[in-house]
């Protein structure tokens, strides 16, 4: 490595064999790294001679040092990979002399970490985080012009809850979604391409649901012309008055679909005098806005809406450059059993093509597979066309930006970069304080305690983890403080609880199951979970949470009937029900209803329970009994008795 007097072109360096050269440890040499603002990967650099005798200066002044230079948030394994020491060791220190428990992923308190750099016998300096490369604006980008030529028009439905937005676009694409969501409700983005007599028209269809806001905001910043839905019988509703905020900020020209006039409470004008009230003026009182009477029932009125979709696309005269540099924006992404990662990707610039490398926010893969919404392979698929690609590492976000990059290795490296930087922010704003379960923290609450309520969020779709998060978001309450610290797309894995059980957090799935080896390890090391499938639930379980007021939860667990068959009157003792188990059993605690025919007649607990003069703890059936209940004699012979517990199930 020394100099030959002839300067060379730029080779790879080795961080380990400088670091042994001048007696120091790798972590000494990232920090003159860093000083000089030369890039590595850890393990070496590349550098030509003037670069490498400029680090070997730095470096001999710092032989004999025992400074080291770290990035703030370091694990145990990150400092053990800086010190050159084996990561043994570093549990070793941590447990046996500094009496921490920490993984070899735990993230480090900076006096954790200090203390620990210390015990090694060096010094611990904390080096800024270098600039990541900026990410790219979630916000519509400027349509380039240079070798532009006309496109589909993008166009998003709008809407309240229940309004007929699916439907409509049902009938205009034949196909039925509505019927696969739960409840009826949409609770994801879809995006279709549809051929038409009249031309070509991408769809999109969003939420109407309140819960779902943030999905309705990205869906209006992706179009090119909003379709406001609203129904005749029913008028402008608060998820209404959203959507027209929501497409007055993606300043997008608006045609309102009056729905449902079939029916015969219809009232259309009802609506035109409604929506001047939000200063949506209709073309009938002389405004620019488009209206169009329409059900998606009979089909009446869905041509002419068409027809002023394309009207609208053709004044606007929406131009795109299939050759040019390819931008788009993820609508919706989920994890497929069968094939992994799955985004679907709207393309707004440029041609997307099998075989590009592309970073996706912090994403990052080579495109494998491309299908349409008909799940038809695609080769390319140019600009405002909807496509599912395969072949990312991960799922992103709804609402990242999609760029192409020269290779697997570029666009790796970009992704890698941006979700360190997550990773950072995420561990920069997670209390360790312990809550992990909402009862707990009812508990707490009562005791007069502040505390953070740190929750991680798993989801069918991309779609309903932001939505989800963003309800929980907005519950406030004076003594608790809701974090999202963790999200992601499929089942609640053994990583999700190993985060939650670190951060002291509850683990929340909609619409999805925790894996067998994530149930066993949330036993283990007591981490709540709770699933979902409708969302007013878990909202409102978090609400109660977290304004202390969680009722625990209680159901019946049917054990046994017994038929009354002879009544004993003893002086003494009262009343006694010579009785036989017909069904399952009865203990001297069980709690019972009392069936006259179809008639309850009475409910308690059992008050004693005897087999031939002697106390029982239970008889099964096929035995005879003598029962006796808790304050009620007024049991009659042919009498049913039910038995059953009352468990708590939260």
């Amino acid at each position: 490595m020394g100099q030959t007097g002839v300067k060379r072109k730029a080779m790879q360096v080795a961080i380990a064999d400088l670091a042994k050269e001048f007696g120091l440890v790798p972590g000494q040499v990232g920090g003159v790294l860093l000083d000089f603002g030369i890039e590595s990967d850890g393990v070496g650099f590349d550098a030509d001679d003037d670069v490498l005798e400029l680090v070997r200066e730095g470096l001999q002044g710092l032989k004999g040092s025992k400074v080291v230079s770290l990035l703030p948030n370091r694990t145990p394994r990150d400092i053990a990979a800086a010190l050159g020491v084996p990561q043994p060791d570093i549990q070793k220190t941590l447990m046996l002399k500094m009496k921490v428990m920490a993984t070899l992923t735990t993230t480090l308190k900076p006096e954790v970490a200090e203390q620990l750099v210390e015990q090694l016998g060096y010094q611990l300096q904390w080096a800024e985080p270098s600039a990541p490369k900026p990410e790219p604006s979630k916000t519509q980008k400027p349509k380039k012009v240079v070798g532009a030529q006309p496109r589909p028009p993008v166009v998003t439905i709008l809407g309240h809850v229940d309004h007929g937005k699916t439907s409509l676009l049902d009938y205009i694409r034949k196909a039925n979604v509505a019927a696969k969501e739960h409840g009826g409700i949409t609770q994801h983005i879809g995006a279709y391409q549809v051929q038409l007599p009249e031309g070509v028209i991408t769809f999109l269809d969003t939420p109407g649901h309140a819960a779902f806001t943030a999905m309705r905001a990205r869906g209006a910043q992706v179009t090119d012309i909003a379709i406001l839905v609203v129904a005749a019988d029913d008028g402008i509703m608060p998820q209404t008055i959203e959507a027209i905020n929501h497409v007055k900020n993606a300043d997008v020209p608006m045609i309102v679909a009056v729905n449902k006039i079939d029916k015969a409470d219809a009232n259309p004008d009802k609506v035109l005098s409604q929506l001047t009230e939000h200063e949506v003026v209709p073309e009938a009182y002389g405004g620019q806005t488009i209206v169009c009477p329409v059900s998606a029932i009979t089909g009446e009125g869905v041509p002419h809406l068409l027809e002023m979709i394309l009207l609208q696309a053709e004044i606007m005269q929406l131009t795109a450059d299939p050759k040019g540099e390819v931008d788009g924006v993820v609508i919706e992404a989920k994890l497929d059993k069968g094939r992994g990662p799955v985004a679907t990707i709207l393309v707004e610039e440029g041609t997307l093509k099998i075989g590009d490398a592309v970073v996706v926010g912090a994403c990052s893969g080579k495109i494998k597979a491309m299908m349409n919404y008909l799940g038809e392979s695609m080769r390319e698929a140019g600009p405002s066309t909807p496509v599912e690609i395969l072949g990312l590492g991960d799922v992103p976000l709804a609402g990242d930006r999609v760029e192409v990059e020269k290779d697997e290795r570029a666009a790796r490296e970009i992704a890698e970069e941006r979700a360190e930087k997550a990773r950072l922010a995420v561990i920069a704003g997670t209390s360790a304080k312990k809550i992990v379960s909402l009862s707990e923290l009812k508990k707490q609450l009562e005791e007069g305690e502040t505390k953070d309520l740190n929750l991680i969020v798993r989801a069918d779709v991309q779609g309903s983890v932001e939505a989800v998060r963003g309800m929980i978001e907005k519950i406030e309450n004076e003594e608790v403080t809701v974090k999202v610290i963790s999200t992601g797309v499929g089942s609640i894995t053994e990583g999700d609880i190993l985060l939650a059980s670190a951060a002291s957090a509850i683990c929340i799935g909609f619409n999805v199951k925790p894996e067998p080896g994530a149930k066993r390890e949330a036993e283990r090391a007591k981490v709540e979970i709770r699933t979902y499938n409708i969302i007013y639930e878990l909202i409102e379980d978090i609400e109660a949470a977290v304004k202390g007021m969680l009722a625990p939860k209680f159901e019946e667990v049917y054990t046994g009937t017994v038929e009354i068959r002879k009544v004993f009157d003893l002086s003494r003792q009262g009343k006694v029900a010579g009785s036989h188990v017909t069904d399952g059993k009865i203990t001297r605690n069980s709690n019972v209803r009392i069936r006259r025919g179809q008639e309850v007649v009475w409910t308690g607990k059992v008050g004693s329970l005897k087999n031939v003069k002697q106390d029982a703890r239970e008889m099964i059936a096929g035995q005879d009994c003598g029962l006796q209940f808790d304050g009620w004699e007024a049991f009659e012979e042919g009498d049913a008795v039910e038995a059953f517990d009352i468990v708590q199930v939260n």
